[in-house]
């Protein structure tokens, strides 16, 4: 039987997990805020909902797997995370290219699908399911952590954005380029802190 006590875990701890587990997540928003096109609010709305929901609903799901598939999430995740993060990041380079001279700080390119921030979410958010696998290893409080994860990640991913869209005013027409390059950057160092 799942044991929902509080295990060694306070709330305070909970919102430094949150925060840690949001780093991968609140990178990719600035990215997004970077280079996408549209009103700056629905960007930032839009990749905290989706980015704070993968972040909540990851590790309930770990969680409730349970700490048998622990040793088989922690030795793909970051092999899922590198694919899907240098694929994105190469097809920002890719589209960057092709529009050339026409990226500029009002004329973004990356246009925010539902599948994009979807893969996004994932992407980022797998490190967060052996998280909830290892959460039910020491029995704490999933029912109050993955919210607070969920709801830290919703936060930082808000400014993120934000930050973003100030940097790519900055950059101009470099900013989809620095935002491939940002994308993949997440999936090597993901990789790397995984492997080495």
């Amino acid at each position: 039987m799942l044991n929902n006590g509080g295990g060694d875990l306070d709330i305070y701890t909970m919102v430094l997990m949150g925060f840690g587990m949001a780093m991968d997540a609140f990178a990719v928003s600035v990215t997004n805020g970077l280079a996408a096109r549209g009103r700056l609010l629905r960007c930032a709305l839009l990749c905290s909902l989706y980015f704070g929901l993968a972040q909540m609903l990851m590790p309930l799901l770990g969680y409730f797997v349970g700490y048998g598939f622990s040793g088989y999430i922690q030795r793909f995740d970051h092999w899922v995370a590198l694919i899907l993060l240098c694929f994105l990041g190469v097809r920002m380079l890719r589209e960057a290219g092709q529009h050339g001279r026409q990226i500029t700080a009002v004329g973004r390119t990356l246009i925010l699908t539902s599948r994009l921030l979807l893969v996004q979410a994932v992407a980022t958010s797998v490190d967060a399911l052996a998280l909830g696998v290892s959460l039910s290893a020491i029995g704490a409080n999933i029912f109050l952590a993955a919210p607070i994860i969920g709801l830290t990640t919703f936060c930082c991913c808000f400014v993120g954005a934000f930050l973003g869209r100030r940097f790519g005013d900055l950059l101009g027409k470099f900013a989809e380029i620095a935002g491939g390059l940002i994308l993949a950057g997440i999936g090597l160092k993901i990789f790397l802190e995984h492997t080495v």
